[in-house]
């Protein structure tokens, strides 16, 4: 094998390896950017962007049925899917690729392996460098079913590359994915139902987060089983009929895999340079090092699997690779549904804050019956907003909403968390007038006195 040599090598061009490609190419570094794939990774192809896209011309028609003097706009899938195409650049990656090989990035469209310290084996040759990253991102789960492999089944890829509009689907998985894509076939005429093992759906966040957004649902026609399991997967004619564990069944042309995400380690020769993963991923300190040289950031670490943790895990092991001493802080991690409305959220639950002995206030409140924002929203208001607070520190360590926007203003929450600003400071803090963003104040005010 030939051998070539750079600063960095990178395995991965997901939105993390691709942040780190940019921060270590600016600073003057020869980098190797090896994807098996598309660069630009799952986000950028199959996922955020792509259901994003989706997700938007139904909500807002939606959003135009719930404004006073507003007629309905007609949803037209053909332009919608035309413009999706475009965004997912018709899955063609030929100009990412070009722009970095202009700037110098020697890119490899191959899987690659380390072969030991500093060595990375691909396309017949070894690349050696002095770091290597490993971003290499995260598959699907597929559950254990019987005949769910046999009959067939969508993931995320499918369902938001689609290209017809399926009757009815089947989710299995009642998490953020379940409830993006399960809203949008709705909206767009497919009767969905979602099944949920848990017998709430985004069982991890706040209780009444799960209520909420079920109703949502329901009022847009979807069938929840919570609480079920599927145990078999049969096809008749051109349904696939779900059993589950209690006797019941869900039908759909589609049945589709929301079941969440496993980091993608198997076979990165990761034992060549004394690494060891496992379910969870690659284990890294708080500068995102997995060992002496070897670096690891996004989905593939297995903390929080969300594209905006993996950037910022790229900026961290970089301002490390470049001289810096950068510390990875995960306190404050934003977790948006872009349902609608939105459900967004950061820190902690009340349940997680008790279970670390936290003494907690919280409060809850109707966003109609608090802020005047709701009302120039919509017609029929709608929204709910949730504090959790450190009564000894007076810190803000949990926020939720369930409301239109609340993926835009869960961010004051954020930067209160991360930066520890007290809560008196926040309670005296001139919020705008009319915004969402009143809630703060009126709820802070709420708050129990100690």
């Amino acid at each position: 094998m030939s051998t070539a040599r750079f600063d960095t090598v990178i395995l991965g061009a997901g939105p993390a390896g691709e942040v780190a490609t940019g921060v270590l190419v600016d600073a003057g570094l020869r980098i190797a950017l090896v994807e098996r794939e598309l660069v630009g990774g799952e986000c950028g192809y199959w996922a955020c962007i792509p259901s994003k896209t989706l997700l938007r011309p139904p909500e807002a028609r939606h959003e135009s049925a719930a404004v006073a003097g507003v007629t309905t706009p007609e949803l037209q899938w053909a332009r919608v899917a035309t413009y999706r195409d475009w965004m997912i650049r018709n899955l063609d990656d030929w100009g990412a690729v070009s722009g970095y090989e202009q700037q110098g990035v020697r890119v490899f469209k191959s899987g690659g392996r380390l072969v030991g310290p500093g060595k990375v084996a691909v396309d017949g040759e070894v690349l050696e460098a002095e770091h290597v990253i490993v971003a290499t991102g995260s598959d699907p789960v597929i559950p254990r079913v019987e005949g769910l492999r046999e009959v067939g089944y969508w993931t995320n890829r499918e369902a938001t590359t689609l290209q017809e509009i399926p009757a009815s689907a089947v989710f299995i998985g009642g998490g953020a994915v379940g409830v993006e894509l399960g809203q949008m076939l709705a909206r767009f005429g497919s009767k969905v139902t979602i099944v949920q093992g848990a017998d709430r759906l985004l069982n991890r966040e706040e209780p009444e987060v799960g209520r909420q957004i079920a109703a949502e649902l329901r009022s847009d026609g979807v069938e929840l089983a919570l609480g079920r399991h599927a145990t078999r997967v049969r096809l008749e004619g051109s349904e696939r009929v779900v059993e589950l564990d209690d006797g019941s069944e869900a039908r759909g042309e589609a049945v589709v895999v929301a079941a969440g995400r496993r980091p993608r380690v198997d076979g990165l020769g990761l034992e060549t340079v004394g690494v060891e993963a496992g379910e969870r991923g690659i284990a890294v300190d708080d500068r995102c090092r997995a060992a002496d040289g070897v670096w690891a950031i996004g989905d593939v670490t297995g903390i929080s699997l969300f594209t905006h943790v993996g950037k910022y895990q790229a900026r961290v092991a970089t301002a490390n690779i470049l001289g810096c001493d950068a510390v990875a802080d995960y306190r404050a991690v934003p977790r948006v549904v872009f349902s609608d409305p939105e459900v967004a959220a950061v820190g902690m639950t009340a349940a997680q804050a008790r279970e670390k002995a936290i003494s907690v206030a919280e409060v809850t409140l109707d966003l109609p019956d608090a802020i005047a924002r709701p009302y120039t929203y919509e017609e029929k208001p709608r929204g709910s907003f949730g504090l959790v607070v450190d009564r000894e520190r007076d810190l803000l360590v949990g926020a939720w909403a369930v409301a239109p926007l609340a993926g835009e203003w869960i961010h004051q929450a954020v930067l209160a968390i991360r930066a520890e600003i007290p809560v008196a400071v926040l309670a005296d803090t001139i919020a705008q007038f009319p915004t969402f963003s009143e809630a703060y104040v009126s709820a802070l005010l709420k708050l129990p006195k100690p």
